[in-house]
């Protein structure tokens, strides 16, 4: 049971949220907490429930409190839950908004059930997890947006050159053991490296430490996809 990764389900419909539940429900590894109708229920059940999830999986377009709001609150209440978005808009604005607020995650609801899975492990495991069209969409809405692309504001020794070889690689979404072998290292040293940047980088998840590398023009997530 310990091992198992806990999720609570926000989606105002209800054969949807049903059909979720079953798909989920299935896997041996995932534990349902509880499902809400909406923002409002969603952070109702969070308030007082015993068991806070790990993960949740919230529409955004939903009656009473939307999805955008509720992951703003969940941010300020809840920090340390990963956010995954699920919404019938898998558009470029849609996205980075969502990222920019706090969202680990972006999944379509016509996505397949495996990518629904497939997203849940990685988030667990990794923190955050952005398939090939999500990047691209974060790359084009960073990158070729001048008014949004800032300027470095530190010179080439604001980080080590092992911070960014774990920037690199955190970016190329290698977990922690991963990045521990490619640059024989422990897995302490690489968590150690990883709270470096998130201080310098002043990101709050991984998610963010991501968009602050393509930002600043640290990595080129093109050549990765």
């Amino acid at each position: 049971m310990d091992n198992k990764i806990t999720l609570a389900i926000a989606d105002d419909e209800l054969l949807f949220r049903q059909g979720l539940i079953s798909i989920l429900a299935k896997e041996d590894n995932l534990d349902i907490v509880f499902d809400a109708e909406n923002g409002k229920d969603l952070m109702n059940k969070l308030r007082s429930s015993d068991r806070i999830p790990q993960i949740i999986i919230t529409d955004l377009k939903m009656p009473e409190l939307n999805g955008v709001e509720a992951t703003k609150l969940i941010r300020k209440e809840f920090p340390d839950i990963k956010i995954i978005a699920l919404t019938s808009y898998f558009s470029k604005p849609f996205i980075i908004n969502m990222i920019s607020i706090g969202a680990v995650a972006y999944l379509a609801k016509n996505s397949t059930p495996k990518l629904m899975l497939t997203t849940i492990r990685e988030v667990a495991e990794k923190g955050f997890y952005y398939d090939e069209k999500v990047i691209k969409f974060i790359h084009d809405g960073l990158i070729n947006n001048k008014d949004q692309v800032k300027k470095s504001n530190f010179d080439n020794t604001y980080f080590t050159k092992r911070e960014r070889e774990v920037l690199d690689l955190i970016c190329a979404q290698y977990t922690t053991n991963e990045i521990a072998e490619q640059l024989f290292i422990s897995p302490r040293t690489v968590d150690g490296h990883r709270n470096n940047l998130l201080l310098k980088t002043e990101a709050k998840n991984l998610a963010g430490l991501v968009v602050y590398a393509i930002q600043h023009k640290l990595v080129n997530l093109e050549e990765k996809f």
